[in-house]
Formats: structure tokens, C-alpha cells, sequence
């Protein structure tokens, strides 16, 4: 039976209300490989000052420390910024699939490099190495949005930010208690040779074990969903008598993108400058907030130990989670991924204005006391609502692509501009914050003014956002 136009349209937009179920296997295996981000990017900071002494590059200056040990955590976001667009385009032409897998394969490789490594360049370029291999992350983004529809794909981005708090968690942890093992435990690894000449190669090996999970997952389990990729004919084999019978289909050509100057439209620049503007902004608070805490009170800061420090960091990263996982999609849905993106930046603006705040309690009270920590609970609360930001962030960017074609090639632009701001945000924090402390600049405040104000000229540049995404004009009743 043929319905009416009126009718079918009708028929699909109650459909399209009605929540799509969220494929749970598929979104298991890009999660998992996007779990392997944090764990190899932030495994190696609890050993890696003391790795660079190892390999004598400082010559016994310590002062040369700092800088080797800067070089290589900052190689690994400025090789993934020179690689997430390339595997983007990449992913348009041969499929999802295949580029997605390279990723965590290659990921274990250099890890387990890394952990063997006794020179200093050796070192810097598995590190690079470990970069330019995550940079495919843009492309787990893009099969996000492939496999979902606009009933379910911000529940589905706002688990990204438990991946990343758990590996955040995790991998400091196990950098830490693993390194050396043949010292802690000389009754059993310390009987191990390789242990013993290589004493940060099993936390190397733990993080490369985690991607090479990942990487076997997603052999097994993860389909393809580029839309070209899917619908190229399975059947190599000669054609059968009943094929011959059949009218010919045109043959289905290997998807091409279009060339870089067709993707740079106002709808794809507007939302990589916010995608950016967010990742830098954020960064500069998650460079601030540790240096903030070991500060000194008499320089404006908390006086902290690092255990504290990082208990604080655990504990904020956890609930900040558990927020994301029952809340971002409801309120994405209920009040618009612009709104929500915009309130993110509006929330990084307060979180900047209370750091003066806490520390004006904490002078006063003479150090961290209960007033002071409900001060803190307040500020990291901010938090919650800017990672519902990037969860909005992400639907826009996957909006803005002028075809399907593109859409991997967006996407890779979108997280090379982020991976950018990114390395970026944390020397301008700190080194405005020495400035601001060192000379008494705004009573030490200054770091903080001036990020706020260019956190509200960023709520400006979220308003050039669309009101409504394409997708859900396209279904609205």
C-alpha cells in the first residue's frame, strides 16, 4: 500500500522521535580504542623526568631536565595534530575500518618501543610515533556519527568524557606503581633480566597490551560505515546464471572527497574556531588548576601536596563522569546542543573568576579548610557543564560537512585545529601564570582576567552557531 507524501512524513517523524536503540557492541569497540588515548598519551608522566635523567642527554644538568622531559609530552599532541586530518581523508577513500584499525596497532608497537628504549631520541621518536598513530582518533568520531542518528548520538558522545577520565586515572597509576618493578619486587620481576635493564618497559607494556586489546576488538567485532565502503558489491565470484538474468547496476566507485578548498565553507570554519576555542580554553584551566594547588598561599595559591593534588583530580574526574553518563544527553535533547555549548563557555568564564576567590579563602583561612573545599566543589562543578559543551561541539562539527564524502575529511580538520590549541594552551597558562606571580601582576591574578575575557569573547563566537542542526530540521514533524 503507497501512502501519501503528508502521510509518510508524518510516519517519519514519529519515528524519528522515538529514540533509536544505541548499537552497544559498536559504540563498546570505538570507545575501548578511544580508551586507549589517555592511557598511552599519560602513562609515562610519573616516570618520565627520571627516564630522561637515565639516558644522559642533560649531561648531569638539571636544569636541562624540564625541557627534555617538555619535548617529548609535547610531541606526541604535536605529531597527532600533523596526522588526524591526513587519516580523516583517508577514511573517506578506503573505509572506516581499516584506518581506525592502524591506530591502536600501531600505538602497541611504539609503546613497546618507548619501554625498551635507552637513548634520548629513541625515546622522542617513539613518542612521535605514538602521536601520529592516535591520530585516527577524528576518524572513531566520524563512525559515531555513521552508526546513530539524531535520537541517540549525544547520548552516545557524552560517554567520551568517561573514557577519558577513567584513562586519565588509570594510566598515572599505572605508570607509577609498575615502573621499576624489578626494585619493588626483586623476589619476583626483580629475577627477570629484561626488567631489570629496562625498568619502565612493563608499564610501557601494560599500555601497549591495553591497545593491542583494542586493536584485536576491533578485528573481530567493528563494522565498516562508510556509506560508499558498505555498498561496494561482496561478491568477487563469477557470475551466476540468474546474475545474467538481472538488469546490470552501475558499479559502485571507491568514495573520493572533495579537495581541501571545498570543506573550508563559513559553516565548517565556524564550528572548527568554537571545537577550537573550547579545547584551548579548557586546557589552560587544566594547566592552571594543579600549578594553582601547589602554589604557595602567600602567592595566591593552596599550598598543596601532590597526593592531595591528585586525590582532588581523581575524585573531580570521576564524578565528573558519572554526570556526563546521566545527564548530557537529556539536557542536549531538552535544550539544543547550541545552548548547551554556549552555557560550556559561560562555565569556564565562572571557573576562571573563582580561582582568585579560592585563594583569597585560603589566605585567609590559613589554608584549606572546610569553606575553602566547598569553594573548590563549586568550581570543578563548572566542570560538568563544559564537557556537556563538548559533546554539542562534536555534533556540530559532523553537521557542518557539505556530504558524507567529507565527513571524515571535517571531522579530521575539526580535531587537528583542537590538537593545536591544545599543545598550545598549557605553555601560555603556565608562562602567564609565572608572569602574574613573579611580578604581582592584578595581585597575581592577572592569568585569570585575561582568560576569562577571552572565554566570554568565545561566547561570542558560539552564537554564529546554527540555532538547529540540519539533521533534526530534516526530521522535525
Amino acid at each position: 500500500m503507497v501512502h501519501s507524501d503528508g502521510r509518510r512524513d508524518g510516519i517519519e517523524a514519529r519515528r524519528k522521535r522515538t529514540r533509536t536503540p544505541i548499537p552497544k557492541v559498536q559504540v563498546a569497540i570505538v570507545l575501548f580504542i578511544q580508551f586507549a588515548e589517555p592511557i598511552t598519551a599519560l602513562v609515562i608522566y610519573p616516570f618520565i623526568v627520571q627516564f630522561v635523567r637515565d639516558t644522559g642527554i642533560t649531561g648531569g644538568e638539571e636544569s636541562k631536565t624540564g625541557f627534555y622531559a617538555g619535548l617529548l609530552e609535547s610531541s606526541f599532541f604535536l605529531t597527532e595534530s600533523l596526522t588526524v586530518f591526513q587519516f580523516g581523508r583517508l577514511s573517506d577513500v578506503y573505509g572506516r575500518r581499516p584506518v581506525l584499525l592502524i591506530g591502536p596497532l600501531g600505538l602497541a608497537l611504539s609503546m613497546l618501543g618507548f619501554g625498551l628504549s635507552k637513548k634520548y631520541w629513541s625515546l622522542f621518536f617513539f613518542r612521535c610515533l605514538q602521536g601520529a598513530c592516535n591520530g585516527n582518533i577524528g576518524v572513531s568520531k566520524t563512525v559515531i556519527n555513521e552508526f546513530s542518528d539524531s535520537t541517540n548520538i549525544a547520548d552516545i558522545f557524552s560517554m567520551m568524557p568517561l573514557v577519558w577520565s577513567l584513562g586519565a586515572t588509570l594510566a598515572p597509576l599505572m605508570g607509577g606503581v609498575l615502573s621499576n618493578p624489578a626494585t619493588k619486587w626483586p623476589a619476583t620481576l626483580g629475577k627477570i633480566d629484561l626488567l631489570k635493564i629496562h625498568p619502565y618497559l612493563l608499564p610501557c607494556a601494560a599500555a601497549a597490551f591495553m591497545a593491542f586489546f583494542s586493536f584485536a576488538f576491533a578485528l573481530i567485532g567493528l563494522k565498516e560505515t562508510l556509506p560508499s565502503a558498505v555498498a561496494r558489491p561482496q561478491n568477487i565470484g563469477p557470475p551466476t546464471e540468474t546474475d545474467l538474468l538481472l538488469p546490470a547496476a552501475p558499479p559502485v566507485t571507491r568514495g573520493s572527497p572533495p579537495p581541501v578548498r571545498a570543506l573550508l565553507i563559513r559553516p565548517v570554519l565556524i564550528s572548527c574556531a568554537n571545537h577550537g576555542l573550547l579545547a584551548f580554553c579548557h586546557m589552560c584551566h587544566e594547566a592552571l588548576f594543579p600549578l594553582f594547588c601547589a602554589t604557595p598561599l602567600a602567592l595566591g595559591g593552596l599550598g598543596l601536596r601532590p597526593q592531595n593534588i591528585g586525590l582532588i583530580l581523581c575524585v573531580s574526574g570521576l564524578c565528573n563522569a558519572v554526570v556526563q553518563i546521566f545527564l548530557a544527553g537529556r539536557l542536549i535533547r531538552r535544550y539544543g546542543p547550541r545552548r548547551m555549548f554556549t552555557a560550556g563557555f559561560c562555565a569556564l568564564a565562572a571557573l576562571f573568576a573563582m580561582y582568585p576567590l579560592v585563594g583569597f579563602l585560603a589566605r585567609r583561612a590559613g589554608g584549606v579548610d572546610a569553606v575553602v573545599l566547598l569553594a573548590l566543589v563549586a568550581q570543578l562543578s563548572c566542570m560538568f557543564v563544559v564537557y556537556f559543551a563538548y559533546a554539542s561541539t562534536q555534533l556540530f562539527v559532523m553537521d557542518a560537512a557539505p556530504d558524507p564524502s567529507s565527513l571524515g575529511s571535517v571531522n579530521g580538520l575539526a580535531q587537528m585545529v583542537g590538537t593545536v590549541m591544545r599543545s598550545a594552551a598549557p605553555s601560555f597558562a603556565s608562562s602567564l601564570f609565572s608572569l602574574s606571580v613573579e611580578h604581582r601582576l592584578a595581585g597575581g591574578n592577572m592569568v585569570y582576567g585575561v582568560l576569562m575575557v577571552a572565554t566570554l569573547g568565545a561566547v561570542r563566537c558560539s552564537l554564529l552557531l546554527p540555532r538547529t542542526l540540519r539533521s533534526e530540521a530534516k526530521h522535525a514533524p
